[in-house]
């Protein structure tokens, strides 16, 4: 999920999916297709560098579909840090958009809400067939076995940005490949108040996506094959111990990052202070901070050994944007027009060439916007080595879970304090304890 996301997006609690379970979302009439044809609510959420800049490329495309339908479209762009709780408000107080974005790794907890609209073959086929999309990108989009929540918009994947210059001023000409490699070159990169690598320590979010890719690498996705929650594995807890010990021994990260939710660790990079930064689609962020194209590189995210790959081999989760219609919208044939708007192949080339993501249709793939050295580290990624969040209902809690314990021990780091497995274990148990029982 993400673009330039601000902090914490999972913060929800097990009573508050519990309320939701049998609610709907759209507006308070709840009515069918047709009571009110000629306009519609929109969610939008912040892709790009700024809540402006994503209202004038949106609004350009928008007037497009507006054009053609006559259908008004009412759009609201909503911050990262409020978008998980404006969709669980909503779909309780039945006061909500028609269409909204959310991110996928949500795709299942949302869906066990019962508020958003199957995407059957019936309504697949309104919008040109499930076909289109590219395959992992429909398995982010709900639980197995189910009809998915959502459909594919933007697709991500995370990469190692390097910063040219300090590479260049440490005498170090290529970006490391395996976490070895990653400390071994980083100690050369840090001192004098600069560091090797960026983190968001106070991002839930950022902490969730980074731990699942190391516990993968270390052999556990944190849930059991039947869905429950599982923490506290000598997997979980190496995998989050190494993250964390980026940080902790081998001083990497700046003790500063612990504090980080905003996207500071990308002004550091463009400022020179930090060397490295695993990040989706940052490039429009280092634009705005005023960095050119070849002030920075891309590269995977680095390995334990060999190469990115599936199973322990895996660099990134599946990232990426989803769009959902609520259930009981009160234009659902506008809505599936504009769905259908938003991911024909004309609009996902000019959509994801202005965010920098991938089409998740496979037609818009082609076009040659998407053939430039970061499209293609994303996209061989995405085929080769990313794998999704586990599409269950309780993803979202083991985000807001996880994603703390992460942080305390960031914090912990941060003050000097050493972080020991047999901490590490002592918040994941209690992260563990967080997770709906039964």
């Amino acid at each position: 999920m993400r673009r330039i996301r601000a902090a914490a997006a999972g913060a929800v609690t097990v009573s508050l999916l519990a309320a939701v379970s049998a609610c709907g979302g759209g507006s308070a009439t709840g009515g069918g297709s047709g009571d009110s044809p000629e306009k519609l609510t929109y969610w939008a959420s912040n892709q790009g560098p700024s809540i402006e800049a994503d209202k004038k490329i949106l609004t350009a495309e928008i007037a497009k579909f507006e054009k053609e339908t006559g259908i008004d479209v009412e759009l609201e762009v909503v911050p990262w840090s409020d978008l998980l709780n404006r969709i669980l408000a909503a779909t309780t107080s039945g006061q909500g958009p028609d269409v909204l974005n959310i991110g996928n790794t949500w795709s299942a907890s949302l869906q066990a809400t019962g508020a958003l609209l199957p995407w059957d073959d019936e309504n697949f086929g309104r919008i040109g067939g499930r076909d289109r999309f590219v395959e992992s990108a429909i398995a982010s989009a709900g639980a197995e076995g189910q009809d998915p929540a959502a459909v594919p918009l933007y697709s991500m994947a995370y990469t190692l940005y390097w910063n040219k210059k300090m590479f260049a001023d440490a005498g170090i000409t290529e970006p490391p490949a395996t976490w070895d490699e990653m400390v071994e070159t980083g100690k050369r990169l840090s001192g004098d108040g600069k560091f090797a690598l960026g983190a968001e320590g106070a991002n839930l979010s950022e902490n969730i996506h980074h731990v699942f890719t190391f516990g993968r690498q270390h052999g556990t996705d944190f849930f059991t094959a039947d869905g429950r929650p599982e923490f506290t594995s000598d997997a979980a807890v190496d995998a989050v111990k190494q993250y964390v010990d980026l940080m902790a021994e081998h001083e990497i990260i700046a003790p500063g990052n612990a504090e980080y939710a905003q996207n500071q660790s990308l002004q550091d990079f463009a400022r020179n202070r930090t060397a490295m930064v695993m990040w989706q689609n940052a490039q429009t962020a280092f634009a705005s901070h005023g960095m050119e194209d070849d002030d920075w590189g891309v590269a995977p995210i680095p390995v334990r050994s060999g190469e990115p790959g599936a199973g322990t081999g895996v660099n990134s989760m599946v990232a990426g944007i989803n769009m959902a219609v609520f259930k009981n919208t009160d234009n659902l044939d506008g809505s599936l027009e504009f769905v259908k708007f938003m991911t024909s192949d004309a609009e996902q080339k000019v959509l994801n060439s202005a965010y920098g993501s991938i089409p998740p249709v496979k037609a818009a793939q082609d076009d040659p916007a998407f053939d430039g050295p970061t499209q293609k580290v994303v996209r061989d990624t995405l085929a080769r080595s990313a794998a999704p969040l586990p599409q269950v209902p309780s993803e979202s809690q083991f985000e807001t879970a996880v994603g703390t314990a992460v942080k305390e021990l960031f914090a912990e780091a941060a003050a000097g304090k050493p972080v020991t497995e047999d901490l590490v274990r002592e918040k994941l148990t209690k992260a563990q304890q967080q997770m709906p029982q039964g």
